[in-house]
């Protein structure tokens, strides 16, 4: 007690002169009351000292987590960079490394492991079954469509002659070989000659053949020279810039300016109708595809910096194929509401689309059945294998990729070769067998990727790569899986996203386009390019042949026979006739009057 009692008072000492030091009486006597409270009970003040290092020691604790996971999210960012710079694009999976691969570094164990299968090898006995032989792939051969020129390789006069008896030679055959010659393209110049015819009697005037129809009248550019430039362009990607100097090494001056007043009246004026007739079709269809990739406009009421969009939808049966581009400022669900309200009012089919939330809200407010992508759900695990930061996280992407995924996929090829094998035998595959498959095969494997969805998910990131692809499936299931109840619709929105890609090929190289009407009109040239080719017709053979044929056509009818599944006949190699529509039809058709938006368009030209 008294050794207490003489501490309390040499601190009560030391306070004292920290008091009249300046320090105030009030931190005297708390500092006091703190020394009181640690000499006579020393227990309750090391507690308290250890409840505050044991909270500074969660800060601490939540602070480092907080710190790991954005460098784990970080790390991810960079490796998803390097992929997109340096990564190839393929989204096929990595072939598997061989187990065996380890064994290159003990070269005693290779070489002992080379012996002993060698001398199984000789010791094995192959029996040999009676088989055919099938013959061994080789070069392809040449098709006989193209034309061909004979080269004669010859030897001299001399030596046609016996060597013994100096009898002349037979000729008992020949050697023949091919290969690909190619001439360079060439322009001529069409001269369009009306001959004029009077009277030697001066009476009733001067007699002259009216002045032929054209898509782009008092112009030099013919249907070919402009069904050339619409392919390049807009199949092959070619900018007007590059394509001016192409024309430059011909002999030819046109400027890339000349060209775009072109593109911009055939795409934004004279193909309207028969765009409108395909959209008018397209949204007749049970069911279409739809989505959206950016694009630069540098004038227009938005900042040229800005992204606008351009809107693709795809419908339309084997041998109607429908493929549609439209040029769009903004992304937004009253944007897609237009695009899929026609005159009969709005869309009422079925609706196939990534996971944009405007989707969603279309199919809401329309009360549409909505499906999803099976496939931009497996691109969400492609990118968690590539640039995950967890070798774990990275093998249970392999696992959804290869086990579920790839496996759903499977049964779905299945479907597609029976399919085939069935009509090849002219024999039909019901919409019934599909759904009993899918049924019986794929929902099994659905069910069990769902249930580990539910069992990963909550240990994971959500903002990884792993946790935004595990997110995105849960969030997508319903849509997902819809299809498996639907034998008519396919598993994912692959293809429009493969109708976009040529129109990113090409933008890469154009860059932008410069103006709101040069967007539209390229949207229409682009849905007939693609069209074109959707449905297996070459595009320079279509263009050519619609260029030459839309300054005749007036009526409805006339138009629907320029639409690609209607031409496709008559395009095809060694055709017997082209049929057209005369120029006297042109001048007295009575213009129909069944499709307004069509006849406004025809009409204003």
């Amino acid at each position: 007690m008294e050794d207490e009692t003489a501490s309390i008072t040499g601190i009560f000492a030391r306070e004292l002169i920290h008091f009249e030091c300046g320090h105030g009486i009030i931190g005297a006597v708390l500092a006091l009351a703190e020394a009181i409270k640690q000499t006579l009970d020393p227990d309750a003040a090391a507690l308290d000292r250890l409840a505050r290092l044991q909270a500074d020691n969660r800060q601490l604790a939540e602070h480092n987590a907080h710190l790991t996971e954005r460098n784990t999210l970080l790390n991810e960012e960079v490796r998803w960079l390097k992929a997109q710079l340096f990564g190839r694009s393929s989204e096929k999976s990595a072939p598997q490394t061989c187990p065996d691969q380890s064994l290159l570094f003990n070269e005693a164990e290779v070489l002992a492991a080379i012996a002993a299968a060698e001398s199984a090898e000789a010791n094995k006995i192959v029996r040999i079954e009676a088989h055919e032989r099938t013959k061994k792939p080789g070069r392809k051969a040449i098709p006989e469509q193209f034309p061909r020129t004979r080269v004669i390789h010859d030897i001299p006069e001399s030596e046609k002659v016996c060597p013994l008896d100096g009898t002349a030679l037979v000729r008992i055959g020949e050697e023949t070989s091919e290969q690909y010659e190619y001439t360079p393209p060439k322009l001529i110049v069409l001269q369009h000659v009306r001959p004029k015819y009077a009277s030697p009697c001066q009476h009733g005037g001067v007699k002259i053949a009216p002045v032929p129809l054209q898509l782009l009248p008092k112009s030099m550019a013919s249907p070919s020279l402009l069904a050339h430039i619409t392919t390049a362009k807009y199949v092959d990607g070619l900018p007007l810039t590059r394509q001016s100097k192409q024309f430059e090494r011909l002999g030819l001056d046109i400027g890339a300016g000349t060209m775009g007043v072109w593109m911009n009246t055939i795409g934004g004026h004279k193909v309207v109708p028969l765009i409108n007739l395909m959209n008018e079709t397209m949204l007749e269809e049970p069911y279409l595809h739809c989505d959206e990739t950016p694009l630069q406009v540098l004038k227009s009421h938005k900042a040229p910096s800005s992204e606008h969009y351009m809107w693709v939808r795809a419908a339309g049966p084997p041998g109607r194929r429908m493929i549609l581009f439209d040029y769009v400022p903004t992304r937004n669900t009253e944007a897609l509401m237009a695009l899929l309200t026609g005159a009969d009012g709005p869309y009422r089919g079925k609706l196939i689309s990534d996971g944009l939330k405007i989707y969603d809200g279309l199919a809401e407010a329309w009360g549409l059945l909505h499906f999803g992508c099976l496939a931009h759900c497996r691109r969400y695990f492609v990118t968690a294998e590539k640039v995950g930061q967890s070798p774990a996280g990275r093998s249970l992407a392999r696992v959804v990729i290869r086990d579920y995924i790839g496996a759903l996929y499977g049964v779905e090829r299945h479907i597609k070769t029976l399919r085939e094998q069935r009509e090849g035998a002219g024999q039909g595959f019901g919409l019934d067998e599909v759904l009993k498959l899918r049924q019986e095969k794929s929902v099994p494997i659905a069910t069990a990727f769902k249930a580990w969805l539910d069992e990963i998910g909550p240990g994971v990131t959500p903002k990884s790569a792993l946790g935004k692809a595990i997110g995105y499936s849960i969030s997508q299931w319903p849509k997902l899986i819809r299809y498996l109840d639907h034998p008519e619709m396919p598993a994912d929105n692959n293809r429009v996203e493969q109708a976009i890609r040529p129109f990113a090929v090409g933008r890469r190289a154009w860059l932008f386009m410069d103006t709101q009407a040069g967007a539209r009109a390229s949207a229409n040239l682009y849905s007939l390019v693609s069209s074109a080719q959707a449905n297996g017709i070459e595009p320079l053979a279509y263009l050519t042949y619609i260029y030459t044929q839309l300054p005749m056509a007036t009526t409805v009818a006339q138009f629907e026979a320029l639409l690609p599944w209607n031409v496709k006949e008559t395009l095809k190699p060694g055709a017997e006739s082209v049929p057209s529509f005369s120029q006297n039809q042109a001048n007295h058709a009575t213009r129909a009057t069944s499709s307004t938006r069509l006849i406004e368009v025809v009409c204003a030209d």
